[in-house]
């Protein structure tokens, strides 16, 4: 998949567990793992904006696009 998700980049940046993420967003730690591991298939704007509002962030700084050859 040619988007690649650093939510684990952002996390370590701001030294936030993933849990508490989950609970600042309101979703559960599952469905963040799933989103950090690049298994999600979409992810809703309010969950992105509020990923971006607890991390302080822009969402080019979670996810970013490679294309490859």
């Amino acid at each position: 998949m040619p988007i690649l998700i650093n939510l684990d980049v952002m996390l370590a940046k701001r030294k936030m567990q993933s849990n508490e993420l989950a609970d600042l967003v309101g979703i559960t730690a599952a469905n963040l793992s799933i989103l950090k591991t690049g298994k999600a298939k979409a992810i809703r704007f309010s969950t992105l904006e509020a990923i971006c509002k607890a991390l302080d962030c822009q969402p080019a700084d979670i996810l970013e696009f490679h294309e490859h050859p």
